[in-house]
This record gives structure tokens, C-alpha cells and sequence, in this order.
């Protein structure tokens, strides 16, 4: 019986481990009104390149509310980061969310595909720029201007965010999807110590080709989504903060896209905080680094951001009552 047991041990402690590594992700048809929280689909059937119907298959935008009364017609789309392996959806997603709406944005949280579940680039692209598209085309049931969409990034989710805003699309008039006739360029960018420099053969930082083991295709990649290599005078004002002591992520790629934005005349600026780890979301409790927030609201403020659009602000939404489920 002894060697049965020791199988069946060994088999047990192995489906463990395999559940236990397996990401959350956000299930669309969760719906905490009372919270003014919902999830829903980015498309109504199966998501283009879907490899299943699985939660890990299926993208999906959750919409946290500003208070009732005091929207200001601004929304932002947030892409938390985690190395395209798995989201930090508290601490650059919820986190974030939650800063905004109490500014007056309707937040919506992006839960875009991981190439760690076999969703290589331009996948997730795909993903964020649908989530633009939807805010946009829906921007009247969401009671926001569609000129004034920000789009927020962290880390990997500042690589995607700023691929969304240098390779949008312009949206397709002709679409029978109504969401695909909207643009999915942000008007505003904002990034947060953003892995710029993820498509890299260099192996001394941290590397996608060397994390998804495609090294083979890694000049391919690199050059089709380096963002710096697809900056122009139609990417979007952009704000960025890193710290200078970041060994996950080296400074100079967030200075290599600042150099590129302002080589293309692009209105930008970027805050180098001394020192700080990689991953601090709005400032990880540091006395110093709480401060960058702090001039991320003075930027929204100068964008106009801030200042209440009267046109787009209103009652409650309809939109609730219109989710994918």
C-alpha cells in the first residue's frame, strides 16, 4: 500500500501546485452595484485569436463609478503590468481606479491576455485597443467626453499602453461592429516605470524573448513593438515617472521613449524619483514617491482634465443594463 499511497501523494501535491499557479482573472457578469463596480466582456462572443472560452481567454474591462454627482466627463483605461505573466490588478489596477474616480474619471480596468497563457504579442494589443474603441463608441452611456480618454500603464502595462498610443487604429466607418468605427487612440498617456524596452535579445534586465523563450523571434518582435520606434506627432501628450534605482526595468528605456516624443514635438513630462524599487503602483507608502501622484494631478489638471464637462456629465448610466455578460 505504501508505494500506492507514495503515487497518489505525489499526484495530489502536483494538481496543488498547478492550481495554485494559476492567475485569477476577471469573470465578466460579476456586478457589485452597490460598490459601482462591474466586469464586462471587450467582445460579446469569443474574443479574435481566443484559444478557449476559459476566464484566462476571454478580456474583459471592469468599471469602477466616480461618486454619484461628482463625474467630471473624463475616463481612464488602466493596464496593470506583471511581466505579460500576470496582472497586478490591486496594486496598478484597483489601486488606480480608485484615484481616479475619486478625481471625478469613470476608471475602467483592462484584464487583457497574458503571453504567459499563450497569448503572444500583438494579442494583447489587440486587447487594449478594443478597450479605447469601447469606452469611446459607449461614451454616452458612460456620461464622458470621447476626447478625453486617458490611458494609464504600468510596467508591461506601460510597454501595451504605450503601443496603444503610438500603433492605434483609426476605426473602421464601415464596421458592422459599432465599437470598430470608433479611433482607438488615447488622448492622453500616462506611464508608470513603463518596460519600454521589454522586446530585447539583451538578457541583463529582464527580457520577453527570454522569459516566453522566443529568442529565435526576437529582432522580428523588437521591431514590429518597441514603442519608441513608432513615436510622431500623433501620439498623445504623455506624462511618465520612473526611479533612477529601478534594476528591473532601467531607467533609460522611459528616457528613450521621453527622447522620442520629444524628438517628435510630442508635449510631455516625465518625473526621475532618486531612488525607489520597480513595482511601487502610486508609491508603495514612501514618503517621496507618494509625491508623484501628487504631479500626475497638477498634469490632469493643465490637460483640462479635471474641470468638469457639463456636456457629458448627467445622471446615472445606462450602460450597466447593456453588459456583455
Amino acid at each position: 500500500m505504501r508505494p500506492l499511497f507514495a503515487i497518489l501523494a505525489v499526484g495530489l501535491l502536483a494538481c496543488s501546485a498547478a492550481q495554485a499557479q494559476k492567475e485569477p482573472c476577471a469573470t465578466a457578469g460579476n456586478n457589485y452595484d452597490f460598490l459601482g463596480i462591474q466586469t464586462i466582456r471587450l467582445w460579446p462572443g469569443d474574443a479574435p485569436e481566443a484559444k478557449g472560452q476559459a476566464c484566462e481567454d476571454t478580456p474583459t474591462l471592469t468599471i469602477f463609478e466616480p461618486h454619484h454627482g461628482t463625474g467630471n466627463g473624463s475616463a481612464v483605461v488602466v493596464l496593470p503590468g506583471g511581466s505579460y505573466v500576470r496582472l497586478a490588478g490591486n496594486l496598478e489596477g484597483r489601486q488606480v481606479a480608485d484615484w481616479f474616480t475619486a478625481r471625478g474619471f469613470r476608471a475602467f480596468v483592462l484584464s487583457y491576455r497574458l503571453t504567459s497563457n499563450g497569448y503572444l504579442l500583438p494579442v494583447p494589443l489587440l486587447d487594449a485597443r478594443r478597450a479605447v474603441q469601447l469606452v469611446r463608441a459607449r461614451a454616452r452611456d458612460y456620461q464622458i467626453d470621447p476626447g478625453r480618454i486617458v490611458v494609464i500603464g504600468f510596467s508591461a502595462g506601460g510597454h501595451l499602453a504605450a503601443l496603444a498610443a503610438t500603433q492605434f487604429v483609426p476605426g473602421n466607418p464601415e464596421a458592422d461592429d459599432p465599437i470598430e468605427r470608433a479611433s482607438s487612440r488615447p488622448d492622453y498617456l500616462v506611464l508608470g516605470y513603463p518596460w519600454i524596452g521589454a522586446i530585447s535579445s539583451d538578457t541583463s534586465h529582464l527580457s520577453y524573448c527570454k522569459l516566453f523563450n522566443v529568442m529565435g523571434q526576437c529582432e522580428a518582435l523588437r521591431t514590429a513593438y518597441s514603442p519608441d520606434l513608432f513615436v510622431t506627432k500623433d501620439t498623445p501628450p504623455t506624462f511618465l515617472y520612473h526611479t533612477f534605482t529601478d534594476r528591473t526595468v532601467p531607467v533609460e528605456q522611459g528616457l528613450r521613449f521621453y527622447a522620442a516624443l520629444v524628438k517628435a514635438g510630442v508635449p510631455s513630462e516625465m518625473h526621475i524619483f532618486a531612488s525607489g524599487p520597480h513595482g511601487t503602483g502610486l508609491g508603495h507608502a514612501d514618503a517621496a514617491l507618494d509625491q508623484w501622484p501628487n504631479l500626475l494631478e497638477n498634469w490632469l489638471r493643465a490637460q483640462g482634465l479635471l474641470t468638469p464637462d457639463k456636456s457629458a456629465t448627467g445622471d446615472k448610466p445606462q450602460a450597466k443594463k447593456q453588459a456583455e455578460n
